[in-house]
């Protein structure tokens, strides 16, 4: 079984991934707790994402995530769905190598739409549901080659979480079978 005592489990990959729905359910099974990395980004600026990126703009936004990624990855064991762009930078990856095993739920086009098409509260993927398949296809184009990083990739379906989570935990199983041979 996994040893809860060793690293975080980030959970990495676009808006609709999956990755707060899986890592809730992932968190329970785990006995570890959950941190949702755009949570913590809101708790540290004190506003909303929307408002970070109306005050600040988007280089201060991705400034500010680097930062909370930083804490969150020296910190205790956990399940973290990051925020789906802040595997991207560097500095994120860089300490996710050292603390955590990197899981990228990865989905294709037709799921991401599925999933946040209609959702007001996802800020970088405003605008109309017809411009929205063009900006999953422009994430997917640049932030697919950083998550192909990480140590363990899962294909997100439309199935149950249940079905996602339990992929998810044979993974990280055969991941760490690997990694003590």
């Amino acid at each position: 079984m996994i040893n809860k005592n060793e690293k975080i489990i980030l959970l990495v990959g676009l808006m609709g991934s999956g990755k707060t729905s899986v890592g809730k359910r992932l968190s329970k099974r785990l006995n570890l707790p959950f941190v949702d990395g755009d949570q913590e980004v809101e708790k540290a600026a004190g506003l909303s994402l929307v408002d970070i990126l109306k005050c600040f703009g988007l280089e201060e936004y991705r400034a500010g995530e680097a930062r909370v990624m930083k804490r969150l990855l020296q910190g205790a064991p956990c399940v973290l769905a990051s925020g789906g762009g802040s595997f991207v930078a560097p500095q994120t990856r860089e300490y996710a190598k050292k603390n955590a095993i990197t899981i990228w739920l990865k989905a294709d086009i037709d799921v991401l739409y599925t999933r946040t098409a209609g959702r007001k509260h996802r800020p970088f993927l405003k605008g109309s549901d017809d411009e929205l398949k063009s900006k999953l296809e422009k994430y997917i184009h640049d932030e697919y080659p950083y998550y192909s990083q990480a140590d363990i990739i899962v294909e997100t379906k439309e199935e149950q979480v249940d079905i996602t989570v339990n992929r998810v935990i044979g993974a990280i199983e055969d991941f760490l079978k690997k990694e003590t041979k």
